[in-house]
């Protein structure tokens, strides 16, 4: 663990880090490629080109993907340990909230809970 001067960076926050960092240097270099493979085509190297280009661009993406993927897993770790409780909602969450009482008015036509569904 490393001490800095807002808390202590893990291990796995590092992992996080040095993806994200990695999928920043290889989205960077796509321009680079595409000159390269420009270069290459216009000196009769067009598979070349075409490759080199398409492999820049699918490192990029693939880099970016996995530093997403990480950064997810490492954010539900620090809530999960922190006590926040995320899930999402579903109707049984509701059960003990009491259905509001009769207000008035008279042309309102009362549901018991069995004759309407929840829509999301």
């Amino acid at each position: 663990m490393i001490l800095t001067g807002k808390g202590v960076v893990t291990g796995s926050a590092r992992v996080v880090i040095a993806m994200t960092l990695l999928a920043l240097l290889l989205v960077a270099a796509v321009p680079v490629a595409l000159l390269a493979a420009v270069v290459m085509m216009a000196i009769g190297h067009v598979v070349g080109g075409l490759a080199l280009f398409g492999g820049s661009v699918l490192a990029a993406a693939l880099a970016a993907a996995l530093a997403g993927m990480s950064g997810i897993r490492h954010l539900r770790k620090l809530l999960l340990r922190s006590g926040f409780r995320v899930a999402p909602l579903d109707g049984n969450q509701y059960a003990d909230l009491a259905e509001p009482q009769s207000n008035g008015y008279t042309d309102v036509v009362r549901l018991d809970r069995s004759e309407y569904t929840e829509v999301r």
